[in-house]
């Protein structure tokens, strides 16, 4: 992690810069609803990485084994296995179809030769087992090589069944369906450090589940009130604290975030700490409480921190001081004009989401026109880096992007004006211990690692 540690990983200085290395999916210019990637997700050791889109397909890429004869050229990552993980449902009661887009996906850390990981649409969340397998066994005494059973009076002989090599089959089994559990649509799910229990959070309510156990789980924090007219906000995110099993802690709609403590008590309505920014009264205006709407928060790797996204900023707390956050850092504060066409044409509900380096040192978010921006902690260099097929050629280096808010446009930079909406970057995720980017541009995954001089 030298390049991001050293201040380069962001800002591009001499020892360190982004290039391009693989980009997945189609070209086409029409693009198909169900193929737009809505979660990206590493495993524990980056040696996976998980997409799962719109329509209910998770497809895994592996990490090839670095090549002896390239030393330089670093694993690729290429498909190890897709499958379908949900279907579309109607709910007969509530006369409502469910999507079978992928919400969200989340591994499980490793126990043995096989990966787990929870996918989740609105409703129902699975644990899916991916295992390999390069062997069968052959000479069964009850059925034939093609599985027909033999008649039992013509077997005259005890024979012993054999394994046998086979081509590698990789096979995704649900071993879990946890359904039933959530009224209104789930935003989140989170693995505690327990590796025993983990997280679902709707709009209103936030349960405990066993990963053993389908068929009860508890509630934990239940913000509906008794008369839904006096609804003022909702939950928009949760997340377990990567080191203590009893922490957690949820973001709203009204920019705040509460941390709860389960020693305290089983139901955490009570929170422990409460986290928000004074508003500055002078910059109010009529979007102020949607752009303060937290789309996503992710505790730090150390524990220490926690970052939020709203619309417009990336926000990072310590979670000793609840005043006020540590640091803040503008994303596009050039739309904060734009706000609203913005609204009418729905961009400012977009839910972006945002990640940390693995040595915490950087963060990354999306934005519009297939932007996306790090912020470098130590040096407070930030930089915007595009994710487009015009520099998908190996290794080519990433050019930082700048956009022109008014006055004299100079050549390298891009007006606000001619910002493509329809072209967001809302997943990324950045592997846990390289400095290796998977970024979701619609229905293509752009990966991005370091180039080292």
């Amino acid at each position: 992690m030298a390049g991001v540690a050293g201040g380069g990983g962001v800002g591009g200085s001499n020892d360190f810069q982004w290039c391009f290395s693989q980009v997945k999916g189609a070209i086409d210019e029409d693009v198909a609803e169900a193929d737009i990637i809505s979660t990206v997700e590493f495993n524990y050791s980056g040696d996976l990485l998980a997409t799962g889109d719109k329509g209910g397909r998770v497809v895994i890429f592996q990490r090839e084994q670095e090549n002896k004869s390239r030393p330089h050229s670093r694993g690729e990552y290429n498909v190890y296995s897709t499958f379908q993980s949900h279907e579309p449902e109607f709910d007969y009661l509530k006369s409502l179809e469910i999507e079978e887009k992928i919400n969200k996906i989340r591994w499980l850390p490793q126990q043995n030769a096989a990966h787990f990981l929870l996918s989740t649409n609105d409703k129902t969340i699975k644990l899916w087992k991916i295992s390999e397998r390069d062997k069968r066994a052959e000479g069964y005494n009850l059925k034939d090589e093609d599985g027909r059973l033999r008649d039992p009076f013509r077997i005259t002989a005890l024979r012993v069944p054999i394994l046998k090599p086979m081509d590698l089959m990789v096979e995704a089994s649900p071993r879990r369906i946890f359904a039933n559990a959530h009224t209104y649509h789930i935003n989140s799910i989170s693995v505690n450090s327990d590796h025993e229990t983990y997280l679902s959070a709707d709009d209103l309510r936030i349960n405990l589940w066993h990963l053993e156990i389908t068929d009860r789980s508890f509630n934990i924090v239940d913000i509906k009130p008794a008369n839904m007219e006096e609804l003022t906000e909702v939950i928009t995110a949760a997340e377990f604290h990567p080191h203590h099993c009893n922490v957690f802690v949820y973001s709203s709609s009204k920019g705040t975030i509460r941390l709860c403590d389960m020693r305290s008590s089983a139901l955490c309505d009570r929170h422990s700490k409460f986290f928000e920014e004074p508003e500055d009264p002078s910059s109010r205006s009529f979007f102020s409480e949607i752009i303060s709407s937290i789309s996503d928060v992710k505790f730090s790797h150390s524990g220490r921190y926690m970052m939020t996204r709203d619309y417009l900023s990336v926000k990072v707390w310590d979670l000793n001081m609840e005043n006020r956050p540590v640091e803040t850092y503008q994303v596009h504060e050039y739309l904060r004009s734009k706000l609203c066409s913005l609204y009418e044409n729905d961009c400012i509900f977009d839910k972006f989401e945002c990640c940390w380096n693995g040595s915490d040192s950087a963060i990354m978010t999306g934005s519009y026109n297939n932007f996306f921006r790090m912020f470098d902690r130590n040096t407070r260099r930030d930089v915007t880096l595009e994710a487009s097929r015009e520099s998908s050629k190996p290794r080519a280096m990433l050019k930082p992007r700048k956009v022109c808010t008014g006055g004299k446009r100079k050549k390298d930079e891009i007006s606000v004006d001619s910002l493509d909406f329809n072209k967001k970057i809302l997943h990324t995720a950045w592997h846990p211990m390289e400095n290796i980017i998977a970024v979701a541009a619609t229905n293509n995954l752009y990966i991005f690692q370091d180039k080292i001089n």
